[in-house]
């Protein structure tokens, strides 16, 4: 679904969203960087842009009711300009997101480590991005696995993909991106954000993080949208 485009009945008005979106995606980088460059964002456009912590909220709680799954909430990092809603889409639970959020609590702590008696784990969720500096929201496919390091932490490693790929996650990519239309928010799929914008500059981007930062950049978060990060939880 990530992929790119293919044939099929519905092109026509495929041309017609995805021309839509890029015209928003090119009023908003205009809007946030109006130099054209990645280390000079108009932090005063973004503010109050984007999509709230309460929305966010919200979404989790009505993701996990439409899909029958559950869906946890995390704030973004402060590097990032995006908050996170994770869906389980795979896994048991309580999943390893809700555990990782409760971590700080003794029950939750002692509930992972006992989860983990029998070896690793791991979860495979859709996590949908929320930008909190443009009405834009996307999907990746993203694995969270946990294992014991033999000293009494917990370490969690979050592997995405860049998009959703599997089969199986498709028709709950699709309700999810149905959600988001209905809360107004507008969909970039990451087949299409995954390019570095024509014409601006990458400013110290190649030095922090390395190569060219991509639309998803722009909007959501610094790191490349497939780079893992690990937690260790004790």
């Amino acid at each position: 679904m990530s992929g790119g485009c293919t044939s099929c009945g519905n092109k026509g008005g495929c041309d017609a969203r995805k021309h839509e979106m890029f015209a928003a995606v090119d009023a908003a980088l205009a809007r946030l960087y109006p130099t054209r460059r990645w280390d000079e964002r108009d932090e005063a456009a973004g503010f109050d842009a984007g999509v709230p912590a309460a929305e966010g909220h919200l979404l989790a709680a009505l993701a996990a009711a439409r899909l029958n799954a559950a869906a946890v909430h995390r704030p973004g990092g402060p590097a990032e300009t995006c908050d996170y809603v994770y869906v389980l889409c795979v896994g048991r639970t309580p999943c390893l997101a809700e555990l990782r959020e409760e971590a700080g609590a003794a029950a939750a702590a002692g509930a992972l480590h006992e989860a983990l008696a029998d070896g690793p784990l791991s979860d495979v969720y859709l996590r949908v991005a929320l930008s909190t500096v443009a009405p834009f929201a996307a999907v990746q496919e993203v694995t969270l696995t946990a294992s014991a390091d033999g000293a009494g932490s917990v370490v969690l490693i979050e592997t995405p993909r860049a998009g959703v790929f599997a089969a199986p996650l498709l028709r709950r990519m699709q309700q999810l991106v149905a959600l988001l239309g209905e809360r107004g928010l507008r969909h970039l799929d990451f087949g299409d954000i995954a390019e570095a914008p024509a014409g601006y500059d990458a400013g110290s981007y190649p030095d922090e993080y390395g190569g060219a930062p991509t639309i998803a950049n722009y909007f959501f978060y610094p790191q490349p949208p497939a780079a893992p990060t690990t937690t260790t939880l004790t």
